[in-house]
Protein backbone atom coordinates (compact mmCIF):
# COMPACT_ATOMS: atom_id res chain seq x y z
CA UNK A 1 0.00 0.00 0.00
CA UNK A 2 1.57 3.12 -0.56
CA UNK A 3 2.78 5.21 2.13
CA UNK A 4 3.42 2.11 4.27
CA UNK A 5 7.06 1.94 4.98
CA UNK A 6 8.67 -1.75 3.92
CA UNK A 7 8.80 -4.18 7.09
CA UNK A 8 10.50 -7.03 5.07
CA UNK A 9 13.28 -6.48 3.63
CA UNK A 10 15.51 -9.39 1.22
CA UNK A 11 19.31 -8.52 0.04
CA UNK A 12 22.21 -10.56 -1.94
CA UNK A 13 23.30 -12.89 1.05
CA UNK A 14 24.33 -14.80 2.68
CA UNK A 15 24.64 -12.90 6.18
CA UNK A 16 28.00 -10.64 6.26
CA UNK A 17 27.71 -9.57 2.66
CA UNK A 18 28.53 -5.71 1.67
CA UNK A 19 25.11 -5.86 0.50
CA UNK A 20 23.56 -6.54 4.11
CA UNK A 21 25.75 -3.84 5.43
CA UNK A 22 24.44 -1.29 2.97
CA UNK A 23 20.76 -2.71 4.07
CA UNK A 24 21.41 -2.05 7.69
CA UNK A 25 21.80 1.63 7.07
CA UNK A 26 18.55 2.37 5.74
CA UNK A 27 16.58 3.29 8.75
CA UNK A 28 13.55 1.05 8.50
CA UNK A 29 15.70 -1.86 8.31
CA UNK A 30 16.89 -0.92 11.68
CA UNK A 31 13.14 -2.46 13.04
CA UNK A 32 12.30 -5.22 9.90
CA UNK A 33 12.57 -8.27 8.74
CA UNK A 34 16.06 -8.40 6.95
CA UNK A 35 15.86 -11.79 4.72
CA UNK A 36 19.14 -13.58 2.76
CA UNK A 37 19.06 -14.35 -0.85
CA UNK A 38 21.52 -16.55 -2.74
CA UNK A 39 21.86 -14.35 -5.67
CA UNK A 40 20.02 -11.08 -7.10
CA UNK A 41 17.15 -12.77 -9.09
CA UNK A 42 16.23 -14.10 -6.10
CA UNK A 43 16.23 -11.13 -3.83
CA UNK A 44 13.92 -9.25 -6.70
CA UNK A 45 12.14 -12.25 -7.08
CA UNK A 46 10.75 -12.39 -3.14
CA UNK A 47 9.30 -8.57 -4.05
CA UNK A 48 7.53 -9.62 -6.92
CA UNK A 49 5.84 -13.00 -5.67
CA UNK A 50 5.09 -10.66 -2.20
CA UNK A 51 7.30 -12.65 0.11
CA UNK A 52 9.32 -9.00 0.51
CA UNK A 53 8.20 -5.37 0.67
CA UNK A 54 11.58 -4.57 -0.72
CA UNK A 55 15.10 -5.52 -2.30
CA UNK A 56 18.39 -4.18 -1.32
CA UNK A 57 20.69 -5.02 -4.20
CA UNK A 58 24.23 -3.56 -6.44
CA UNK A 59 23.48 -1.46 -9.30
CA UNK A 60 26.99 -0.61 -9.80
CA UNK A 61 30.76 0.12 -8.77
CA UNK A 62 32.80 2.67 -9.13
CA UNK A 63 36.09 0.42 -10.36
CA UNK A 64 34.00 -2.02 -12.57
CA UNK A 65 30.90 -0.61 -13.31
CA UNK A 66 27.48 -2.22 -13.97
CA UNK A 67 26.21 -4.99 -12.30
CA UNK A 68 24.41 -7.03 -14.71
CA UNK A 69 21.88 -9.33 -13.14
CA UNK A 70 20.68 -6.08 -11.64
CA UNK A 71 19.99 -4.62 -14.91
CA UNK A 72 18.12 -7.20 -16.55
CA UNK A 73 16.07 -7.71 -13.26
CA UNK A 74 14.85 -4.32 -13.62
CA UNK A 75 14.60 -3.88 -17.33
CA UNK A 76 13.28 -7.24 -18.30
CA UNK A 77 11.39 -8.71 -15.32
CA UNK A 78 7.77 -7.85 -13.77
CA UNK A 79 8.15 -3.69 -12.99
CA UNK A 80 9.60 -2.39 -9.93
CA UNK A 81 10.33 1.23 -8.55
CA UNK A 82 13.54 1.87 -7.18
CA UNK A 83 12.89 4.30 -3.90
CA UNK A 84 16.34 4.76 -2.41
CA UNK A 85 19.92 4.86 -3.36
CA UNK A 86 23.06 3.81 -1.00
CA UNK A 87 26.31 4.18 -1.76
CA UNK A 88 29.27 1.67 0.66
CA UNK A 89 33.28 2.16 0.67
CA UNK A 90 34.04 -1.50 0.37
CA UNK A 91 37.18 -3.03 1.47
CA UNK A 92 38.49 -6.49 0.53
CA UNK A 93 40.56 -8.97 2.82
CA UNK A 94 41.61 -12.41 1.99
CA UNK A 95 40.63 -14.61 4.78
CA UNK A 96 41.35 -18.33 5.15
CA UNK A 97 40.53 -21.17 7.73
CA UNK A 98 43.05 -20.73 10.75
CA UNK A 99 46.25 -22.63 10.38
CA UNK A 100 46.37 -21.72 6.49
CA UNK A 101 49.50 -19.99 5.18
CA UNK A 102 49.04 -17.71 2.21
CA UNK A 103 51.51 -19.76 0.33
CA UNK A 104 48.94 -22.53 1.21
CA UNK A 105 46.60 -21.28 -0.88
CA UNK A 106 45.54 -22.73 -4.09
CA UNK A 107 41.67 -21.73 -4.74
CA UNK A 108 40.65 -17.91 -4.02
CA UNK A 109 36.49 -17.74 -4.38
CA UNK A 110 34.84 -14.89 -4.35
CA UNK A 111 32.23 -12.43 -6.20
CA UNK A 112 33.32 -11.45 -9.56
CA UNK A 113 33.28 -7.76 -9.11
CA UNK A 114 35.52 -8.01 -5.53
CA UNK A 115 38.07 -10.73 -7.70
CA UNK A 116 38.48 -7.95 -10.46
CA UNK A 117 38.85 -5.63 -8.07
CA UNK A 118 41.60 -7.42 -6.14
CA UNK A 119 43.31 -8.91 -9.36
CA UNK A 120 46.87 -6.96 -9.18
CA UNK A 121 47.41 -7.99 -5.68
CA UNK A 122 46.47 -12.04 -6.51
CA UNK A 123 48.99 -12.05 -9.23
CA UNK A 124 51.44 -10.90 -6.88
CA UNK A 125 50.68 -12.84 -3.74
CA UNK A 126 49.08 -15.72 -4.83
CA UNK A 127 50.21 -16.20 -8.03
CA UNK A 128 49.41 -20.04 -8.28
CA UNK A 129 45.97 -19.55 -7.05
CA UNK A 130 42.87 -20.50 -8.85
CA UNK A 131 40.07 -17.87 -8.89
CA UNK A 132 36.21 -19.57 -8.09
CA UNK A 133 33.27 -17.45 -8.71
CA UNK A 134 30.67 -17.80 -6.21
CA UNK A 135 27.20 -15.46 -5.88
CA UNK A 136 28.60 -13.17 -3.19
CA UNK A 137 31.52 -12.57 -1.25
CA UNK A 138 30.00 -13.97 2.02
CA UNK A 139 28.84 -16.78 -0.03
CA UNK A 140 32.80 -17.44 -0.66
CA UNK A 141 33.66 -17.22 3.18
CA UNK A 142 31.19 -19.67 4.24
CA UNK A 143 32.50 -22.03 2.07
CA UNK A 144 35.91 -21.23 3.07
CA UNK A 145 34.63 -22.30 6.36
CA UNK A 146 32.89 -25.46 4.90
CA UNK A 147 36.33 -26.23 3.59
CA UNK A 148 35.35 -25.55 -0.29
CA UNK A 149 37.93 -23.45 -1.26
CA UNK A 150 41.07 -22.09 0.29
CA UNK A 151 40.78 -18.72 0.52
CA UNK A 152 38.09 -15.80 0.25
CA UNK A 153 38.38 -12.56 -0.88
CA UNK A 154 35.46 -10.45 1.74
CA UNK A 155 34.14 -8.20 3.61
CA UNK A 156 36.22 -8.17 7.00
CA UNK A 157 32.43 -8.44 8.50
CA UNK A 158 32.16 -11.93 6.71
CA UNK A 159 35.85 -13.33 7.91
CA UNK A 160 34.94 -12.31 11.36
CA UNK A 161 31.64 -14.03 11.08
CA UNK A 162 32.83 -17.18 9.58
CA UNK A 163 35.91 -17.06 11.99
CA UNK A 164 38.07 -17.37 9.82
CA UNK A 165 41.92 -15.59 9.75
CA UNK A 166 42.98 -12.50 7.57
CA UNK A 167 45.80 -13.26 5.29
CA UNK A 168 45.31 -9.89 3.88
CA UNK A 169 43.66 -6.64 4.76
CA UNK A 170 42.85 -3.89 2.19
CA UNK A 171 44.01 -5.66 -0.90
CA UNK A 172 41.90 -3.62 -3.28
CA UNK A 173 43.98 -2.92 -6.53
CA UNK A 174 41.91 0.95 -6.36
CA UNK A 175 41.69 2.03 -2.88
CA UNK A 176 38.54 3.86 -2.37
CA UNK A 177 36.15 2.08 -4.32
CA UNK A 178 32.41 2.40 -4.11
CA UNK A 179 29.25 0.02 -4.79
CA UNK A 180 26.33 1.54 -5.13
CA UNK A 181 22.96 -0.34 -4.09
CA UNK A 182 19.21 0.13 -5.13
CA UNK A 183 16.16 -0.65 -2.81
CA UNK A 184 13.65 -1.88 -4.95
CA UNK A 185 9.77 -1.97 -4.45
CA UNK A 186 6.70 -2.72 -6.04
CA UNK A 187 5.30 0.10 -8.18
CA UNK A 188 4.10 2.40 -5.65
CA UNK A 189 4.03 6.72 -6.37
CA UNK A 190 7.64 8.01 -5.98
CA UNK A 191 8.73 9.54 -2.51
CA UNK A 192 8.06 13.69 -2.40
CA UNK A 193 10.76 15.80 -4.26
CA UNK A 194 13.57 16.68 -2.37
CA UNK A 195 14.85 19.48 -4.85
CA UNK A 196 18.37 16.83 -5.28
CA UNK A 197 16.36 13.94 -6.52
CA UNK A 198 17.89 11.39 -9.63
CA UNK A 199 15.08 9.81 -11.83
CA UNK A 200 16.03 6.55 -13.80
CA UNK A 201 14.91 4.51 -16.06
CA UNK A 202 15.31 2.30 -19.24
CA UNK A 203 14.85 3.33 -23.14
CA UNK A 204 14.06 0.86 -25.60
CA UNK A 205 15.01 2.80 -28.61
CA UNK A 206 13.79 2.15 -32.44
CA UNK A 207 16.62 -0.03 -34.07
CA UNK A 208 15.02 0.54 -37.58
CA UNK A 209 15.92 4.12 -37.41
CA UNK A 210 18.96 6.13 -37.44
CA UNK A 211 20.00 8.06 -35.17
CA UNK A 212 17.59 6.98 -32.26
CA UNK A 213 19.66 6.97 -29.35
CA UNK A 214 20.37 10.71 -30.44
CA UNK A 215 17.03 11.33 -29.93
CA UNK A 216 16.73 9.88 -27.38
CA UNK A 217 19.38 12.16 -25.85
CA UNK A 218 18.28 15.23 -27.29
CA UNK A 219 15.13 15.11 -25.00
CA UNK A 220 17.04 15.27 -22.08
CA UNK A 221 19.45 18.03 -23.64
CA UNK A 222 16.75 20.62 -25.08
CA UNK A 223 15.61 20.79 -21.42
CA UNK A 224 18.51 21.19 -19.80
CA UNK A 225 18.78 17.85 -18.17
CA UNK A 226 21.66 16.29 -16.87
CA UNK A 227 22.14 12.49 -17.19
CA UNK A 228 24.30 11.27 -14.67
CA UNK A 229 24.63 7.65 -15.90
CA UNK A 230 23.89 6.16 -19.55
CA UNK A 231 24.29 2.01 -19.74
CA UNK A 232 23.79 -0.13 -22.47
CA UNK A 233 22.36 -3.78 -21.70
CA UNK A 234 21.22 -6.57 -24.45
CA UNK A 235 17.26 -6.87 -24.59
CA UNK A 236 18.07 -10.71 -25.19
CA UNK A 237 16.16 -11.09 -28.29
CA UNK A 238 18.98 -11.18 -30.47
CA UNK A 239 22.60 -9.89 -31.55
CA UNK A 240 22.20 -6.08 -32.01
CA UNK A 241 19.56 -5.42 -29.59
CA UNK A 242 20.13 -3.41 -26.59
CA UNK A 243 18.26 -0.68 -24.09
CA UNK A 244 19.85 1.89 -22.35
CA UNK A 245 19.63 2.81 -18.66
CA UNK A 246 19.70 6.06 -18.05
CA UNK A 247 20.00 8.43 -14.75
CA UNK A 248 18.67 11.69 -15.07
CA UNK A 249 18.87 14.68 -12.47
CA UNK A 250 15.57 15.91 -11.72
CA UNK A 251 12.33 13.89 -10.52
CA UNK A 252 9.50 12.83 -12.34
CA UNK A 253 7.15 15.58 -10.35
CA UNK A 254 9.34 18.53 -12.34
CA UNK A 255 7.93 19.56 -15.14
CA UNK A 256 11.26 19.16 -17.65
CA UNK A 257 11.34 15.87 -16.84
CA UNK A 258 8.07 14.53 -16.93
CA UNK A 259 7.94 16.35 -20.51
CA UNK A 260 11.54 14.70 -21.18
CA UNK A 261 9.53 11.33 -20.08
CA UNK A 262 6.26 12.46 -22.35
CA UNK A 263 9.39 12.96 -25.51
CA UNK A 264 10.79 9.72 -25.07
CA UNK A 265 7.39 7.55 -24.86
CA UNK A 266 6.68 9.22 -28.44
CA UNK A 267 9.66 8.36 -29.99
CA UNK A 268 11.30 5.04 -28.30
CA UNK A 269 9.85 1.29 -28.56
CA UNK A 270 9.03 1.45 -25.17
CA UNK A 271 10.37 3.34 -21.90
CA UNK A 272 10.34 1.74 -18.61
CA UNK A 273 10.11 4.20 -15.38
CA UNK A 274 12.28 2.48 -12.67
CA UNK A 275 12.10 5.76 -10.20
CA UNK A 276 12.50 9.30 -8.97
CA UNK A 277 14.26 8.88 -5.48
CA UNK A 278 16.80 11.18 -3.31
CA UNK A 279 19.96 11.56 -4.98
CA UNK A 280 22.76 9.98 -1.95
CA UNK A 281 26.36 11.62 -3.75
CA UNK A 282 28.67 11.96 -0.86
CA UNK A 283 27.86 15.61 -0.34
CA UNK A 284 28.44 17.42 -3.82
CA UNK A 285 26.49 20.23 -4.72
CA UNK A 286 22.84 19.27 -6.75
CA UNK A 287 23.33 19.91 -10.44
CA UNK A 288 22.66 23.42 -11.77
CA UNK A 289 19.95 23.40 -13.38
CA UNK A 290 20.23 25.55 -16.66
CA UNK A 291 17.98 29.21 -17.40
CA UNK A 292 14.86 28.37 -18.25
CA UNK A 293 14.04 25.33 -17.44
CA UNK A 294 12.31 25.79 -13.93
CA UNK A 295 8.67 24.48 -13.79
CA UNK A 296 7.92 28.29 -13.47
CA UNK A 297 9.95 29.07 -16.94
CA UNK A 298 7.92 25.76 -18.63
CA UNK A 299 4.71 27.14 -16.99
CA UNK A 300 5.22 30.27 -18.24
CA UNK A 301 5.73 29.23 -21.67
CA UNK A 302 2.60 26.93 -22.38
CA UNK A 303 0.52 30.14 -20.40
CA UNK A 304 2.34 32.70 -23.49
CA UNK A 305 1.23 29.73 -26.18
CA UNK A 306 -2.41 29.62 -25.09
CA UNK A 307 -2.50 33.31 -25.10
CA UNK A 308 -1.25 33.23 -28.67
CA UNK A 309 -4.00 30.46 -29.66
CA UNK A 310 -6.47 33.08 -28.47
CA UNK A 311 -5.01 36.00 -30.41
CA UNK A 312 -3.63 37.59 -27.90
CA UNK A 313 -0.39 38.81 -29.26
Amino acid sequence: MPGVPPTRFTYLGPTGTFAEQALRTVPAAFRGELIPAVDVAEAVQAVRDGDADAALVPLENSVEGAVGATLDELALGEPLVITREVLLAVTFGLYARPGVELADVRTVATHPHAEAQCRGWLREHAPHATYVATASTADAAAGVARGEYDAAICAPVAGEQYRLAELGKDIADNPGAVTRFVLVGRPAPPPAPTGDDLTSLVAFIAHDRTGALLEVLTEFAVRGINLTRIESRPTKERLGRYCFFLDCSGHIGDTRVGEALMGLRRICADVRYLGSYPRTDGGQSPTPRRPGTADEDFADAAAWLARVRQGEL
